[in-house]
């Protein structure tokens, strides 16, 4: 019965983080009282994560060098540069500038594995993009940011790349090992480690909503507007990225999802542990308009496929 309800709750992520998006902006003192440990509640999500993974996971990667290649520069090229130009189109003010690139920067987000299966694509693609882009980003998220936006705002590339570090690879792979360790005892209570995962991710971008409240009705429609253009560019070019290559459709899919959708809990975190309250916001509207947009999309072509999708597991 616990299970079925953790995995419920997984699966409604996104209803869950419009719930408490609408509940930090209305009362928000709960959230800001608790930002000082938004670095470590950061940490125990990729911990989840971690849990989750497999050795198989990463033999997959070494199966599919060329592909997973591929798709890790077409995430680490097209939404940083898309992020860049759409944020000099609109003219956004600085610190939102730079959130939104660092948005762009930011991995892909762990989400994108369920939309995939979701879709009817090749969710195994799907897990090892997401590993491979989530082991580069200690470097490639904070190097491309400083590339991109030095300029408007002074980057801390190496103060970054600490956080990164701290927060994403350290108890990502404390999480692995621990799922190698105790295998047989971690499957009894796995759906506990997604829920996790959702769960701080729910409260990191609950927290951007309370910090932000003062500005949310100046900003909110500019900001929306050009979050959802980098979410649309990144599925249409991850799209047009794998058929460029001639990749069958389920990796065109793939593509156009995991590129679609990054991993802006980090961007967030990280833009408030570094540019403040104010950069975070195109990060976490950013985690709304995308989990939405991919639950549209995975939900109208499992509907419009007459082919299984392709499980994590093979």
């Amino acid at each position: 019965m616990i299970k079925k309800i953790l995995e419920a709750y997984t699966r409604t992520f996104t209803l869950w983080v419009i719930v408490f998006g609408v509940v930090a902006y209305l009362w928000p003192r709960p959230f800001v009282a608790l930002q000082d440990y938004n670095k470590y509640f950061f940490s125990l999500t990729m911990f989840g994560i971690g849990v989750a993974l497999q050795l198989s996971d990463f033999q997959r990667i070494l199966k599919q060098p060329w592909t997973v290649l591929v798709g890790s520069l077409a995430q680490f090229t097209l939404m940083p540069i898309g992020a860049f130009v759409l944020a000099r189109v609109f003219k956004l003010p600085d610190a939102m500038a730079v959130g939104l690139i660092l948005t762009g920067a930011a991995p892909g987000a762990m989400a994108s594995n369920v939309m995939c299966y979701v879709a009817k694509a090749d969710t195994a693609y799907s897990v090892s993009l997401t590993t491979v882009s989530t082991l580069l980003c200690p470097l490639l998220t904070p190097g491309l940011t400083k590339l991109l936006a030095d300029s408007i705002l002074p980057i801390e590339f190496w103060a970054i790349v600490g956080d990164v570090m701290i927060m994403v690879i350290i108890p990502l792979l404390l999480g692995f090992v621990v799922r190698h360790l105790f295998n047989r005892h971690i499957e009894k209570i796995l759906p506990v480690f997604p829920a996790l995962s959702v769960t701080f991710i729910i409260f990191v971008c609950s927290l951007v909503i309370a910090l932000n409240r003062d500005n949310l009705a100046h900003v909110t429609g500019l900001i929306l507007g050009v979050a959802l253009a980098l979410n649309l560019y990144g599925m249409a070019s991850g799209y047009g990225v794998g058929k460029l290559f001639r990749m069958p459709t389920q990796r065109r899919r793939t593509l156009a999802i995991e590129i679609g959708m990054q991993n802006a809990g980090l961007g967030a975190t990280l833009a408030l542990q570094h540019l403040g309250k104010e950069a975070a916001l195109p990060a976490a509207i950013f985690v709304f308009i995308c989990i939405i947009t991919a639950s549209l999309l995975s939900a109208w072509w499992q509907r419009t496929s007459d082919f299984t999708p392709v499980a994590m597991n093979q």
